[in-house]
């Protein structure tokens, strides 16, 4: 695999995301290649549990939108042209992928340092558990898989969205959407140390525990919600509020709400 790197430490898989030159961004390739590596961890009966890091300064700049590799990717593999193709990309991508890694039957772990924003948000909340360093930042949006709301709950969910705000590892601790904040230096230690406890437990267990907790979730309408979201999204993009004829796709770096988001950060500290 050419931007996900995988192996193994005993009983845990682990998966590394391996685009740091671009903080790495979520591209198509990124994206099929993380879904293979976690399969081969679901379809391998000695790993049991899996741990996601990022290589780089970043965990996840989000989605890629508009690297050289992204750009020739969407003009070598496209999907059919108009909105059904704008609508299929979406949902193949960014709901069925992540809403698959969210159900997968093992313990999932992301071991999260510096950037996770927008996409990244969405894969790290795919993630049972998440174990930040000190100096992470999170910025969720208004994205596909839109779980926001369950991650940290509503009216947060509302103000943050509103505000293009950004949240550090020890208020994402607080609000519940990451488990545990270590140092930089202990980030790979702790979580790889977390994911080998829920490793010793009895595979059934496990995937047991998880299965009734995903239930309930689902229960409450989490499934219902995040479709609608993405139907949402859909409206809000066809509408020009991401892309538009004076900024297409690929014209871009960076999504503008990071600068915003992280300015009013450093002004509240």
């Amino acid at each position: 695999m050419a931007t996900v790197l995988y192996e193994r430490d005993g009983a845990v898989a682990r998966v590394t995301m391996n685009r740091p030159q671009y903080g790495n961004a979520q591209s198509r390739v990124l994206l099929e290649e993380l879904d293979d590596a976690l399969r081969e961890a679901m379809d391998d009966h000695d790993v049991r549990a899996v741990v996601l890091f990022g290589a780089g300064d970043n965990w996840s700049s989000g989605h890629d939108i508009g690297t050289k590799e992204e750009i020739a990717d969407r003009e070598a593999r496209p999907y059919q042209p108009g909105v059904s193709g704008v609508f299929q990309r979406s949902w193949d991508l960014n709901v069925e992928n992540t809403m698959r890694w969210r159900d997968l039957p093992k313990p999932t772990i992301a071991g999260v340092h510096g950037m996770c924003i927008y996409g990244g948000w969405m894969i790290a909340a795919a993630m049972d558990l998440i174990v930040a360093s000190e100096e992470a930042q999170f910025v969720p949006g208004f994205f596909q898989f839109q779980s926001t709301p369950w991650d940290i709950g509503f009216r947060r969910a509302k103000d943050l969205l509103w505000s293009q705000g950004l949240i550090d590892a020890h208020e994402a601790l607080e609000l519940g959407f990451v488990s545990r904040v270590v140092p930089r230096g202990d980030l790979e230690e702790a979580a790889m140390s977390k994911a080998a406890r829920i490793a010793r437990l009895p595979p059934l267990m496990a995937e047991m525990i998880k299965r009734q907790i995903n239930d309930a979730q689902d229960a409450m309408g989490f499934r219902a919600a995040i479709s609608a979201g993405h139907s949402s999204y859909m409206i809000a993009s066809l509408g020009g509020v991401f892309f538009d004829e004076k900024n297409p796709f690929g014209s871009r770096k960076r999504m503008p709400g990071i600068d915003s988001a992280r300015r009013r950060h450093a002004e509240q500290e």
